[in-house]
C-alpha cells in the first residue's frame, strides 16, 4: 500500500510497501501503482472513474438524498459535524459517487466507494443512492458496476445502516432476475456489511491486486482468537485461492477485463431478443406464447425468458393493502379484523394504554433521547439479551412449537452447531423453523460457539430456506447471535459471501417469512435471517449494527464507554419499532424471559402466530413484492411515512 496526500499538494511519495521515494507525476502515468514494487495506492472515487470510464462519458445520478442523522448519534462528536468535516477532507457529498457512463462503448450504470469518506462507510444515503443506480440499471437495461471500499455499516445510523444490506442486495437481486449482470470490483479495503452483501453477490466478483476483503477485520479476529493470522490473509490473492472471487487483476487490466464482460454480456443480450423476436414471428407461436403466458403468476411481468415481479402498488409489507403498518403495534388482529383506534385508548384488537396485548404483542413505544424517563437503560436491555438462562432456539422449540424434526448439514461437508433448523409444527400447519443457538452454561456455549454461525451455518439456513420454498411451507427464523463468527477458518470458507446468499434469497423467497429477534441481534449475523414479512423483538432483545463494545472501542477512548454507546446506538426494541425496523414487541414474562421459560415460549407462540397467519393467503409474488417494498423504504430518500430514516420523532 503506498501513503501519498491529495494530488498537487507535493511532488513525492513515499511507497509503503518498499519505501521508494516516488517522483508524484511518474506515479500518476503509472496509474498510482509504484513502478519499483506494485504496490497499488488507494484511489478516490474521482480518479477512479477517470481511470475506468471512458472520457467525457460520465453523468452523475440527478439526485442526492438529503442528509440523514436518523438516531441523533453522538461519541466524543455530535455525527453531523463528522459528516462536515468529511465533506471538507474531501470534497465529496457522500462516500459514494454514482452514475451512467460508458466502458469501451458499453453503456454501464456504476457506483463507486471511496474510503477517505468515513471509511466509505455505508449509511442510509450511501445505501440510498447504490440501489438508486442498480434500479437506473434495471430500467436502462444496462449492466451494473460496483466499485467497493468501505469499511462496513455506519454505526452512527445504527441498524438502519445495517438495513442497507438488505435494501442494496434485493436491488441486485432483480437484477439477476432480468439477466443484467452484474460486477463488483473489490478495492482495498472491503469489510463487514458491504463484503457481506453487494461486494460478494454480484454475478462476477473481480478484486483488484493488493486489496484486501473479509467480514470481520484482522484486528476483530486477533482479539477473538488470540492467534496471529497467516501471511497474506484477507488478501486477493488469499481470496482468490480460496475460491472466492472470479480473479485477481492488476490496475492496468482492470478496464480491459470488465470490456470483456461487457462486451459478452452485450452480445448475450442481443442473441436472446433475436431469440424471442423470431419465437414471436413463427407460426406456431401463435399456439405457444398464450401457454407460455399463462404460466407467468399473476402480478408478473415477463422480460425475455424471466418472470419478473408487477409494479408496485400502494399495499403494505405484511401482505395486507392500505399503505404501511406503523411500526410498532399490529394492524390486524390474530382472525384478520382490522384493529380500529378507540378513543379510550383501548384498540379493538386488546391493545390498551400500556400497550400489552393479551395474545403477548407489546404495541410500540415512542423514543426520546438517551434514557427515556421511567424506561429501561438500554445497557440493562443488553446484559438481559445475553443472560445465560434466556430461553434458546431449541427451548421455544419445546415449549413454542411441537413436533419438531431437525435437519442437519449444509451438504457441503459440515454441519455448523451454533445453527439449528428443521420442521415443526406450529399450530395446525408446519413450518420451517431456523434459529441460532447459544447454551446455558460455559460447556454448551463454546460448544455451539456461542451462536456465531461458521458459513457452514449460513450455508445449512439457506439450504433449509430453499427447501421450505419448494415445499410451501412458511420460514420463522430466530435471531440470537452476538455476530458470525469471525475466525481464520470461518473467513477461508468464504464467511461474507454466505452472508451475502442468504440476504439475497431471503429477498426473494416465494413463502411467507417471520423472524424474530429474542436475544442479541448482531450486525450481518442476524441479518442473514432476519431479512422478513415480519420482524418481531422480544421486549428485552436487541438489535444493532454492532456490539455496544466495538462501537466503543472505535469511536470512544476505550471499550468501557459500552454503556454510552448501546444508548446511541438506539438498539432496543421500541427503539427499532419507531425506526420502522421492527414490527411489534413480544411481551416477556417478569422480570424477563429466563425467569419463566414456558411462558415466554408460550407468548413467543401467540405472537408469531398473529403475525404468520394473515401471510398465508398472500400470493407468492405479491409476498416478494412486498417485502423489496419494506426494505426499500429505509433509504434516505423515504422522508415521510412509517418507517421513514428521516423525521421520526424523538
Amino acid at each position: 500500500m503506498t501513503a501519498t496526500v491529495g494530488h498537487g499538494e507535493q511532488l513525492w511519495s513515499r511507497c509503503d510497501g518498499c519505501e521508494a521515494l516516488l517522483y508524484r507525476k511518474r506515479l500518476r502515468r503509472n496509474l498510482d501503482v509504484c513502478p519499483e514494487c506494485g504496490s497499488h495506492v488507494r484511489l478516490g472515487a474521482p480518479e477512479r472513474l477517470r481511470q475506468l470510464v471512458d472520457p467525457s462519458s460520465f453523468a452523475a445520478l440527478p439526485d442526492r438524498p438529503d442528509d440523514v442523522d436518523p438516531i441523533g448519534f453522538v461519541d466524543v462528536l455530535p455525527y453531523p459535524h463528522r459528516l462536515v468535516a468529511a465533506r471538507a477532507g474531501t470534497g465529496l457529498p457522500e462516500a459514494v459517487v454514482c452514475g451512467t457512463a460508458t466502458i469501451g462503448g458499453h453503456p454501464v450504470a456504476l457506483a463507486v466507494m471511496d474510503f477517505r469518506f468515513l471509511g466509505g462507510s455505508l449509511g442510509c444515503v450511501v445505501g440510498e443512492l447504490i440501489t438508486c443506480t442498480a434500479e437506473r440499471a434495471l430500467n436502462d437495461g444496462v449492466p451494473l458496476v460496483l466499485v467497493t471500499a468501505s469499511g462496513g455499516a455506519r454505526m452512527q445510523e445504527g441498524a438502519l445502516a445495517l438495513m442497507q444490506m438488505a435494501t442494496v442486495s434485493q436491488a441486485v437481486a432483480a437484477l439477476r432476475e432480468a439477466g443484467l449482470l452484474t460486477v463488483s470490483v473489490l478495492t482495498d479495503p472491503t469489510y463487514g456489511g458491504v463484503a457481506a452483501s453487494f461486494a460478494t453477490n454480484t454475478d462476477v466478483v473481480l478484486a483488484e491486486s493488493g486489496a484486501r476483503m473479509g467480514f470481520a477485520g484482522p484486528r476483530v479476529i486477533r482479539q477473538v482468537t488470540g492467534r496471529d493470522l497467516p501471511e497474506g490473509f484477507q488478501t486477493a490473492e488469499f481470496l482468490l485461492r480460496h475460491g472466492q472471487v472470479d480473479m485477481v487483476v492488476q490496475r492496468r487490466s482492470l478496464r480491459a477485463r470488465l470490456l470483456v464482460l461487457l462486451a459478452a454480456a452485450r452480445s448475450a443480450r442481443a442473441d436472446r431478443r433475436a431469440a424471442d423476436r423470431r419465437l414471436v414471428c413463427r407460426p406456431e407461436a401463435v399456439q405457444l406464447m398464450p401457454r407460455q403466458l399463462a404460466a407467468v403468476p399473476a402480478g408478473h411481468s415477463r422480460v425475455g425468458l424471466t418472470a419478473l415481479s408487477g409494479p408496485a402498488t400502494s399495499d403494505g409489507p405484511d401482505g395486507r393493502a392500505g399503505g404501511e403498518v406503523s411500526p410498532g403495534r399490529l394492524s390486524d388482529a390474530p382472525d384478520g379484523r382490522a384493529a380500529a383506534s378507540r378513543s379510550d385508548g383501548v384498540r379493538a384488537d386488546g391493545v390498551q394504554g400500556d400497550g400489552v396485548r393479551a395474545d403477548g404483542v407489546r404495541g410500540g413505544e415512542g423514543r426520546g433521547d438517551g434514557v427515556r424517563a421511567g424506561a429501561r437503560d438500554p445497557w440493562d436491555t443488553v446484559r438481559t439479551a445475553r443472560h445465560p438462562g434466556r430461553p434458546t432456539t431449541l427451548d421455544y422449540l419445546d415449549t413454542a412449537f411441537d413436533g419438531f424434526v431437525e435437519l442437519h448439514g449444509d451438504r457441503l461437508g459440515a454441519d455448523c452447531p451454533a445453527v439449528v433448523g428443521g420442521l415443526a409444527r406450529l399450530g395446525d400447519r408446519y413450518v420451517m423453523v431456523i434459529g441460532h443457538q447459544k447454551g446455558h452454561n460455559t460447556a454448551e456455549l463454546v460448544a455451539r460457539n456461542f451462536g456465531m454461525a461458521s458459513p457452514a451455518g449460513h450455508r445449512k439456513a439457506l439450504r433449509l430456506m430453499r427447501l421450505a420454498a419448494r415445499l410451501g411451507l412458511p420460514v420463522v427464523t430466530l435471531v440470537d447471535t452476538p455476530g458470525a463468527d469471525p475466525g481464520v477458518r470461518a473467513e477461508e470458507q468464504g464467511q461474507a459471501a454466505a452472508i451475502a446468499e442468504n440476504i439475497l434469497t431471503l429477498s426473494s423467497l416465494p413463502v411467507p417469512v417471520v423472524a424474530v429477534v429474542t436475544g442479541e441481534g448482531g450486525s450481518g449475523g442476524a441479518l442473514a435471517l432476519a431479512v422478513a414479512d415480519r420482524v418481531l423483538m422480544l421486549q428485552h432483545a436487541v438489535y444493532s449494527v454492532i456490539s455496544p463494545e466495538g462501537c466503543a472501542a472505535i469511536l470512544w477512548p476505550d471499550s468501557s464507554a459500552a454503556p454510552l454507546a448501546a444508548r446511541a446506538l438506539r438498539l432496543t426494541a421500541p427503539d427499532l419499532c419507531a425506526l420502522g425496523i421492527a414490527d411489534d414487541i413480544v411481551a416477556e414474562p417478569e422480570p424477563a424471559a429466563h425467569g419463566d421459560p414456558e411462558a415466554a415460549g408460550e407468548l413467543l407462540r401467540r405472537a408469531v402466530l398473529a403475525n404468520l397467519t394473515p401471510l398465508l393467503d398472500v400470493p407468492p409474488a405479491t409476498l416478494v413484492r412486498r417485502r423489496r417494498q419494506r426494505f426499500r423504504r429505509y433509504g434516505a430518500a423515504r422522508t415521510g411515512g412509517a418507517g421513514a430514516t428521516v423525521g421520526v420523532v424523538r
